[in-house]
């Protein structure tokens, strides 16, 4: 089971610098897009429904946020209803954003997956969504 171990930590290595790279070219860091696609879904959302929604911790959330508002991708409003809530909003540079990102992302799906039968992919998502689970984690 070591062999497991190596490979699925170079292959993570290996994906998250392509995604780094891919991502970097529409103005955005890796996890960042993670973030802008649940916001994409549903906008003003707060750092704690999207850390939840995404497995992450707040404070994760919510740093990742203030490096997404300096770079003009979202702001932070307060919530009408409850001043201690804030509410992450996407400005148009996120929106414009989405379609190219969700195209380099589908590409590089695809690149990663290349030398994969159909099955082979399917698989895959299985084995790493149990893989989730297992570690206590809901995929």
């Amino acid at each position: 089971m070591t062999e497991f171990l190596r490979l699925i930590t170079r292959a993570q290595k290996l994906l998250r610098a392509a995604a780094d790279d891919a991502m970097s070219q529409h103005g955005v860091r890796i996890g960042q897009n993670l973030l802008l696609e649940v916001l994409w879904e549903t906008d003003g959302r707060t750092p704690g429904e999207l850390a939840g929604r995404l497995g992450a911790t707040t404070p994760t959330i919510v740093n990742t946020a203030r490096r997404m508002e300096r770079a003009g991708l979202l702001t932070r409003r307060r919530d009408q209803h409850d001043a201690r809530l804030v509410r992450l909003y996407l400005t148009e540079k996120a929106r414009a954003a989405r379609e190219p990102i969700e195209r380099a992302r589908e590409e590089l799906a695809d690149r990663a997956t290349a030398t994969l039968t159909q099955q082979e992919r399917r698989h895959l998502n299985s084995a790493l969504r149990k893989i989730i689970q297992q570690l206590g984690e809901q995929p």
